[in-house]
């Protein structure tokens, strides 16, 4: 969300293509301001983006217009103290309240994937340890004006309790410890933990998995890689008009169709809504810090250019406070953004007709084949990121929590006595388990 905020404040319309991005507005606003907006946001509901027209008979519970209904700030109380973020530059940004920026058409918001993929880098932790030290002691270069802005602004959004009533309220004395609520959506959504243990106060076991059930997705990764490899056939027989072809499309809408059924089965009743749009826009605010050469970036002397990548921002960053983001970081940034839509886009069914799943791989003759680009792209930084030999169809790796049969079949419904598995994770810096 923040990110696409950085465009909405010197382009608010999102067309123009040639608009360079603002984040340093964006990190000096007041974070009731900032709160306010996202609030604002919520209430528009930006998933509908990303639902198929017509619509397919499975749709995201997220993106239900009554979960959004159910969720959001009443519209007269939104109206009464409005945000006021508006487009400029200028630097403090002050209050005006019109005309608001984001609030009358929907923005979409990321997929929980996003967030998944981001935290594995040790994003949180880094940046979080940089506003600890900033706020403890002086075992960093004193900070400008701008990054003291961007500490307070991080440290009122994300590491304390939000104010009473708010969309970002998914801690609680019921569940205070946001690092275990946060595993805890991934392990129900993708069935995988984080790469790195948790740090902060040691924790007994895994609790992210206690009361789970069976309502974690064991088997997403094994159906998503296997998808991946049934893709990457299909590229190579696309762009091979003159032998045989032993792509099978129908096994591919119904690879999509298994991951959307497990994905919207996590959703029923609108759970994980709330606690989706709160982890994907803080993993959005530090992606943001980042991506740019902005003042933190500055400060703690870790640029890498104009051009720059945002792993090497972070593994700079990260050398200043001890922490070691793992060396996959570069492509799980990329993947990050790439994944998120076509997630959102496979949960909302745009891919269970075996005509609608040759978009996925079909690019011969076809003016500008963005999703299949995109796929051939999201392949090459899978098989980087994580190891698995995507291209190669004699290997198949099978994750240890889950007994793959000869082809994925759609989950039953959920037993609530059933018990989750228990993993420890790997250490910081090893290969990312995604």
């Amino acid at each position: 969300m923040f990110r696409t905020l950085a465009r909405l404040v010197v382009d608010p319309t999102l067309l123009n293509s040639a608009a360079t991005p603002n984040p340093d507005v964006v990190f000096a606003h007041n974070p009731r301001q900032l709160s306010r907006w996202l609030e604002e946001v919520f209430a528009v509901n930006g998933v509908v983006k990303y639902v198929p027209n017509p619509a397919p008979t499975i749709t995201a519970a997220t993106g239900q217009q009554a979960v959004i209904d159910g969720l959001k700030m009443p519209p007269l109380l939104l109206a009464e103290l409005p945000s006021a973020i508006t487009q400029g530059t200028t630097i403090p940004p002050g209050y005006k309240v019109n005309p608001l920026l984001g609030t009358t058409t929907p923005l979409p918001w990321d997929h929980l994937i996003y967030a998944f993929l981001l935290e594995n880098t040790g994003i949180v932790e880094i940046l979080g340890e940089v506003v600890r030290r900033y706020k403890v002691g002086e075992t960093l270069a004193p900070p400008s004006v701008q990054t003291l802005v961007w500490a307070r602004n991080t440290e009122e959004l994300f590491f304390r309790d939000p104010p009473a009533f708010h969309i970002l309220g998914v801690t609680s004395q019921l569940r205070p410890d946001a690092r275990v609520n946060r595993r805890n959506a991934y392990w129900r959504m993708f069935g995988r933990d984080l790469s790195h243990p948790p740090l902060g106060a040691p924790l007994e076991g895994q609790p992210w998995k206690r009361d789970v059930g069976a309502g974690a997705n064991s088997r997403f990764f094994d159906i998503w890689e296997e998808l991946l490899r049934q893709v990457w056939q299909g590229i190579l027989n696309d762009r091979n008009q003159g032998g045989p072809n032993a792509t099978d499309r129908s096994y591919i809408a119904y690879l999509c169709q298994s991951l959307s059924e497990m994905l919207t089965m996590r959703r029923r009743g609108g759970m994980l809504a709330q606690e989706e749009f709160a982890y994907v826009s803080m993993l959005n605010w530090f992606h943001l810090t980042v991506e740019y050469e902005t003042p933190v970036v500055k400060d703690l002397k870790a640029e890498a250019g104009t051009n720059g990548n945002p792993a090497d921002r972070l593994a700079a960053i990260g050398a200043r406070v001890g922490i070691n983001p793992p060396r996959e970081s570069r492509e799980l940034f990329e993947l990050a953004g790439l994944l998120s839509p076509l997630m959102w886009f496979i949960e909302n069914g745009a891919f269970n007709d075996e005509s609608d799943a040759e978009m996925l791989y079909h690019s011969n003759l076809v003016p500008n084949p963005v999703v299949a680009d995109a796929m051939i792209r999201i392949i090459d930084l899978w098989q980087s990121a994580t190891g698995t030999r995507i291209k190669d169809p004699t290997v198949v790796s099978v994750s240890p929590d889950a007994r793959r049969p000869a082809q994925p079949l759609r989950l039953p419904e959920p037993t609530p006595n059933a018990a989750a598995p228990v993993f420890t994770p790997t250490s910081n810096g090893t290969k990312a388990k995604v």
